[in-house]
């Protein structure tokens, strides 16, 4: 088992040696506007998954998907010439399913967008269920509670002071 650090460094060597045989081009006419998004290298360095996008139709990107297995060897072999390992890794080429995923994402994020705006708008129209400060405050004297309580406070005082006696 290789080192995971010399794997990766394959795996990146790999994805720009077949990006730039791509860019130079194969004499494929099913070969659409491919963009190699990553390369993943396995352990023994045996296997390399190539992760791809094609921009396009589907009937585009499936006519590409044959166009890169139809050109797998030669690939394979530009790989071999370019690469300073004993074998030379087979290649597996794989759609890369971000775009559908980074709109199936950018469609939740909308969809979102539009709930917060529905909640936003709900919100500036809504009305409580019951009081609009349900908490109980402490009680708050007038002037005339005042009084009443100075004169409890007299006759209580007054009391304490006949019993005293």
């Amino acid at each position: 088992m290789a080192d995971p650090a010399r794997a990766r460094k394959m795996a990146d060597r790999i994805q720009v040696i077949i990006a730039k045989r791509l860019e130079r081009g194969v004499r494929d006419p099913r070969m659409g506007f491919v963009t190699i998004t990553d390369v993943q290298v396995t352990g023994d360095l045996q296997h390399a998954t190539v992760f791809y996008t094609v921009y396009g139709t589907d009937e585009e990107r499936t006519d590409t998907a044959a166009a890169l297995a139809a050109a797998t060897g030669m690939l394979r072999s530009e790989v071999g010439r370019n690469i300073t390992a004993r074998l030379t890794p087979s290649l597996q080429f794989q759609l890369d399913a971000i775009p559908e995923n980074a709109q199936h994402i950018e469609a939740l994020l909308k969809e979102a967008r539009e709930r917060d705006t529905a909640t936003t708008e709900q919100a500036s129209t809504a009305q409580y269920a019951g009081d609009a400060d349900p908490y109980v405050k402490p009680r708050e004297f007038e002037d005339d509670d005042d009084e009443a309580l100075d004169v409890a406070d007299a006759a209580v005082e007054a009391d304490v002071a006949d019993e005293a006696r």
